[in-house]
């Protein structure tokens, strides 16, 4: 058994810490980041990585309520990037050590703006010198960032929808049953994606989905460079139809998120069409029906805006699973550092260069 497969088995229980401690202990420091961000004209969300995915997610709720939020990417805007006198700051961060955010945080500081932190490490630049720290309280990952993106994902929505004053009860209670379902589903997916015959470690790969989902294919791609080792591409499905479906060949595969409600039928149109093509569809949603793809997993009931902290789960599996076939170690990378504190080149000191001597 990888690393990998064991922390995606914990993630439904890290998922139930982290909503727990964000709502019990963290009550205090979740209503007071949400206060400053009630109170700002202006809102930016910052994060690199899988952060950046997370980030993805959560400026959904923001959109879906009318209020201006611009997302960043830590790398860009720490180059090319300013914020408007007293903004208010969401950086996103599971180590709160990463260059990028490290260097910016004295950039946001002499604008004057309030900085909400979003972090597993109590003890990093980023949380001390934030205003508000938010503790995802989730254990680290061995490697791939697995329960770090879920957790990270899942307080940003917390505080987005805490911010609108839609933070209910019934809501809490929705997601950590949710949580508890998430558990009973993995070994059943694991069988279903290793008997699929959908994975080929040759095939280009399309990852494609709308809303917040968008944020599941985003990172399902850095997962595909960094647990496969192999390239992929992340789109919304209304850009693919926009041009990039003419790449579409046989024995292409694509995984493609279907939303529950406002785009179900053109979701479920567009994976009809790709298999009639010749590519092989994943199909990832809500009660779907055993026509929606080649392969097709079904994600525990959920209202529509929060699938997306359930649906990265079933291609996280088919990562370590695609890994694992392609003979790649998921566990290690050959490149990146665990946490990236430089800048400029690709080749650390932990860098492991004979394996590319024999290719």
């Amino acid at each position: 058994m990888t690393k990998l497969f064991e922390d995606i088995l914990k993630e439904p229980v890290e998922l139930s810490k982290s909503l727990g401690h964000t709502l019990g202990d963290g009550r205090a420091a979740l209503d007071e980041a949400a206060n400053i961000l009630k109170q700002a004209q202006q809102i930016y969300l910052i994060g690199i990585g899988s952060s950046y995915s997370a980030g993805l997610a959560m400026i959904t709720f923001f959109h879906a309520a009318g209020r201006p939020a611009i997302l960043f990417d830590a790398g860009e805007f720490l180059l090319f990037g300013e914020v408007p006198k007293d903004a208010a700051v969401v950086v996103l961060s599971r180590s709160g050590k990463s260059g990028e955010i490290v260097k910016l945080l004295p950039k946001l500081r002499a604008r004057g703006a309030k900085i909400i932190a979003i972090t597993n490490t109590h003890e990093s630049p980023l949380a001390e010198q934030a205003d508000v720290v938010l503790h995802m309280m989730a254990s680290f990952d061995h490697a791939v960032s697995v329960s770090m993106y879920s957790a990270m994902a899942l307080v940003g929505g917390l505080l987005a929808v805490a911010t609108e004053g839609k933070l209910k009860d019934s809501l809490v209670a929705q997601l950590q049953s949710a949580f508890t379902t998430l558990g009973t589903e993995l070994n059943s997916w694991k069988q279903q994606i290793e008997n699929s015959g959908w994975l080929d470690a040759k095939a280009p790969m399309y990852l494609l989905a709308r809303g917040a989902s968008f944020a599941s294919a985003n990172e399902a791609r850095l997962l595909w460079e960094e647990a496969a080792k192999l390239p992929a591409t992340a789109l919304t499905s209304g850009t693919f139809r926009h041009g990039p479906q003419e790449v579409i060949r046989r024995g292409m595969r694509f995984a493609v998120w279907i939303e529950k409600e406002k785009s179900r039928d053109q979701d479920l149109a567009m994976a009809h069409d790709l298999r009639k093509l010749g590519a092989k569809v994943l199909a990832i949603g809500q009660d779907l029906p055993a026509s929606a793809g080649d392969l097709v997993l079904q994600v525990p009931s959920i209202s529509a805006e929060w699938q997306f902290v359930l649906d990265i789960v079933p291609i996280q599996m088919a990562s370590e699973c695609l890994a694992r076939l392609g003979n790649q170690n998921c566990d290690e990378f050959r490149l990146c550092a665990y946490i990236v504190e430089d800048e400029g080149g690709l080749i650390g000191p932990d860098s492991k260069l004979e394996e590319f001597a024999t290719e």
